[in-house]
C-alpha cells in the first residue's frame, strides 16, 4: 500500500501539541529543555527528515528515529520491537509506513471496550453481527443470543470473531459506522495519525490503515489494563449465554497465537505475554504481541504483512530474540 504523504507532517504536529500540553520535553529537573517556535522547529523536522520530530512526543514512550540496521531474517514488510520498560526501540523497519492491519484493528475495539463500556451489560446481538465474507473469522454468535460485553471481548480477542466485534460496535455506538470514528478520534488522542478505521473488525477497506508503530502506541496503552493483559494471556474461555429462543448456549474459544498454542516456542529467555493476530489477503499475516525478558521488563513486538503464517513466526521469533541478543 503506498504511503498517504501528510501524515509524519500531520504526525509532527500532533506530537509536538502533545508534547506542550501533556508536558512532555520537559527535563526531570522540571524545566523546559527548550523553549521553540513550532513553525521553526517544522522546518526543522523536514529538512531533518520524516522523523526528526518525534522525539518531541513524550519522554515515557519508544520513538523511532528511522530503520535499524537491516536484518535479512526479517523478511516481513514491516516489524519492530520496542522495551516499553525502558521506552527504547530496539528494531524498526517501516515502522511509519501505512499498511492494512487486518483484524489486529480489534486490540483498538477492544481498548475502548475496557474503557469505555459497562462490562457487566447485557448485549441484544443484531444482523450488523452477520458477517458473510469468505474466511471471516468468528466467534459463532447469532442475532438474538443475548451475552455480556465481557463475554463479547473474549469472543473478539481469543477466536478473533469479526462478529464479536460488530456487536460491540452496535452496543457502544448505535452502528458499526460511528463506533469507527469513535476508533479514529481515541487514535487521534493516543497521537496515531497513520492510522485510519473504517470498521471495527479489520475486515479489509482500502481505507482502513495503520502502521506498525500506531499498532504499538494501541496496544500499549491497552497493556495497562489488567483486563487485557488477561484477556490476550488465556488459552480459552467458555462463554455461557442465550439463545434468541432463550435457551442457553455454552461456547469455548481458543486462542490463535501459535506460541501460546504451543505450535511455536519463544526464543530462550522470552516470555510470550499475549497478542493479536490479523491475516487477510491484503494485509498478509500480522502480529502484536506483548513479551517480557527473565528479569520482568516489558517489550512489544509487531509483525505486519508476512508471507503465511510459518513466516510470521519465523519474523516473530527472530525480533523477539534481540530482547536477549
Amino acid at each position: 500500500m503506498m504511503v498517504k504523504r501528510g501524515v509524519t507532517k500531520g504526525l509532527c504536529a500532533v506530537l509536538a501539541a502533545s508534547a506542550v500540553l501533556s508536558g512532555c520535553g520537559v527535563s526531570r529537573r522540571g524545566e523546559l529543555e527548550g523553549a521553540y517556535s513550532f513553525e521553526e522547529r517544522d522546518g526543522m523536522s523536514e529538512a531533518q527528515g520524516e522523523l526528526a520530530c518525534l522525539p518531541f512526543f513524550a519522554e515515557h514512550l519508544c520513538v523511532p528515529a528511522g530503520d535499524t540496521e537491516a536484518d535479512l531474517s526479517i523478511s516481513a514488510e514491516a516489524g519492530a520491537l520496542f522495551d516499553i520498560s525502558r521506552a527504547e526501540v530496539i528494531y524498526s523497519k517501516n515502522a511509519l509506513e501505512q499498511m492494512y492491519p487486518a483484524s489486529t484493528t480489534k486490540i483498538m475495539t477492544a481498548l475502548i471496550a475496557i474503557e469505555e463500556g459497562n462490562l457487566e451489560d447485557t448485549v441484544t446481538v443484531t444482523e450488523a453481527a452477520v458477517i458473510t465474507e469468505a474466511g471471516a473469522t468468528l466467534c459463532g454468535i447469532k442475532p438474538g443470543d443475548r451475552l455480556t460485553l465481557m463475554d463479547l471481548l473474549y469472543g473478539l480477542m481469543l477466536p478473533s470473531g469479526n462478529d464479536a466485534a460488530n456487536a460491540i460496535a452496535v452496543h457502544m455506538s448505535g452502528s458499526v459506522e460511528a463506533f469507527a470514528e469513535r476508533m479514529n478520534e481515541r487514535a487521534r488522542r493516543l497521537g496515531a495519525t497513520g492510522t485510519h478505521f473504517m470498521n471495527p473488525s479489520g475486515l479489509h477497506d482500502e481505507n482502513h490503515y495503520t502502521t506498525a508503530y500506531d499498532l504499538y502506541l494501541m496496544f500499549n496503552e491497552a497493556l495497562k489494563y489488567p483486563l487485557f493483559r488477561e484477556i490476550i494471556g488465556i488459552q480459552s474461555y467458555t462463554a455461557g449465554y442465550t439463545d434468541a429462543e432463550g435457551n442457553p448456549v455454552s461456547k469455548t474459544w481458543n486462542v490463535g497465537n501459535w506460541y501460546q498454542k504451543g505450535d511455536r516456542q519463544p526464543p530462550e529467555g522470552v516470555t510470550v505475554l499475549g497478542g493479536k493476530t490479523g491475516t487477510t489477503q491484503a494485509a498478509g499475516n500480522c502480529l502484536v504481541m506483548g513479551n517480557a525478558d527473565a528479569s520482568g521488563d516489558e517489550y512489544i513486538s509487531i509483525v505486519m504483512k508476512a508471507a503465511g503464517r510459518p513466516a510470521l513466526y519465523d519474523n516473530m521469533s527472530n525480533i523477539i530474540a534481540k530482547i536477549v541478543n
